[in-house]
């Protein structure tokens, strides 16, 4: 079910200057599956890693071996599996997987069979309306990832209960923090400095109150982003103590961060940098230490037919890239270009993960394109 390219992937920084060492990927795609979201997580608690991607997990540490979760509903291009994250939802000791689509609408987990060779039953949540994706962050502050599906233009989140010991219950608590208005693209991190993690949608962001669950959260409209990524990021990238964003254009051209500054009144601002006019459908994106120099890199790529024929560039090659902020100069390397059935793009909703234990992290990739598993080796 797997597949090795015999080319090795050396990547270059784009900068002639640049010092740091070259990487060696190794790019292999995994089964024949194209459903646009992945995760790496223990299924069979057997101590190894296993691949979870739509209707499958395929057994580590080779993934060779290909088990059936369920059915997924499938329309034209798409397969209703909007994420696959990790979760162990009714506290049995492993880990189920939190999913969601455009087309049933509706937040739902798959209960792991305690690793057996048969599929899983699929639990509902609740109807939401139509699932972009969803993103996992820890809005309450309790330690553990809350439930963040961006659905329907509402800004809402899940919290999993759990029980006196800390396990999940099978059952999740929905908090509200905005209703309507909310569009394409959604982030998460500390805007203001407070110490407290706000939401982020293309025209605002959202500042968090102490108490997260039941206070009131404030809306402040000083951007328009346009038809963002899936996640917004919150990072600082010219390192002068204040959050920025990093915003990916999910369907048209383009990838900007929005430098956060202060006018002469105090008020704050907002000024856009482009890293990348000239690539469309960045809808997936992560920081990660991808080259280990202590620094956090941009991961990104396109998302292949993220609206079938209808977006900008959607008949443009495929990438996938990791950037060095550097400040704010990005400079861009790339792991894999090329047409669709030669390259990778990034999917939906990637995975990143030393999947081999050698110490370096690994990108998983999926898409309409296949699933890909780009294995780090490290300095050549």
């Amino acid at each position: 079910m797997i597949r090795t390219f015999t080319v090795a992937l050396f990547l270059i920084l784009s900068s002639a200057w640049a010092q740091e060492p070259l990487l060696k990927f190794e790019r292999s795609r995994i089964g024949q599956v194209i459903y646009e979201a992945v995760s790496a997580c223990d299924v069979n608690n057997d101590g190894n890693l296993d691949i979870v991607s739509g209707e499958y997990w395929f057994q580590g540490p080779d993934f060779q071996k290909a088990n059936k979760i369920c059915d997924i509903k499938s329309v034209g291009d798409y397969y209703d599996d909007f994420s696959d994250f990790p979760m162990d939802v009714n506290g049995d000791g492993f880990v189920d997987i939190i999913t969601g689509g455009w087309w049933g609408e509706t937040l739902q987990w798959r209960e792991n069979p305690k690793g057996q060779p048969v599929e899983w039953k699929t639990h509902d949540v609740e109807k939401i309306g139509n699932i972009e994706t969803i993103r996992f962050w820890d809005v309450d502050r309790d330690g553990v990832v809350d439930v963040c599906p961006n659905a329907g233009g509402n800004v809402i989140f899940f919290s999993l209960v759990r029980d006196g010991n800390g396990k999940g219950t099978g059952e999740f608590k929905k908090y509200v923090v905005k209703e309507g208005g909310c569009g394409h693209g959604l982030g998460f991190g500390d805007v203001n400095g407070d110490g407290r993690g706000d939401f982020i949608v293309p025209e605002a962001w959202i500042e968090a109150p102490e108490d997260p669950l039941t206070g009131q959260w404030i809306w402040h409209p000083e951007f328009q982003l346009g038809a963002a990524s899936i996640p917004i990021l919150v990072h600082d990238v010219n390192e002068d103590g204040k959050a920025d964003l990093i915003v990916g254009m999910a369907h048209p051209y383009g990838l900007d961060w929005y430098e956060q500054g202060q006018d002469a009144e105090g008020k704050r601002t907002w000024t856009k940098h482009e890293i990348d006019p000239h690539r469309s459908q960045y809808h997936d994106m992560a920081l990660e230490d991808i080259d280990k120099d202590g620094k956090l890199e941009l991961i990104t790529g396109k998302r292949y037919r993220a609206h079938n024929e209808h977006d900008p560039g959607s008949f443009d090659p495929l990438g996938l890239y990791y950037f060095n902020i550097d400040g704010g100069k990005f400079e861009r390397v790339t792991l894999d270009y090329g047409p669709a059935g030669q390259a990778s793009g990034a999917g939906i909703y990637m995975w990143i993960e030393d999947m081999d234990g050698n110490g370096w992290k690994d990108i998983l990739a999926p898409g309409k394109d296949g699933l890909f598993l780009f294995k780090n080796f490290g300095p050549l």
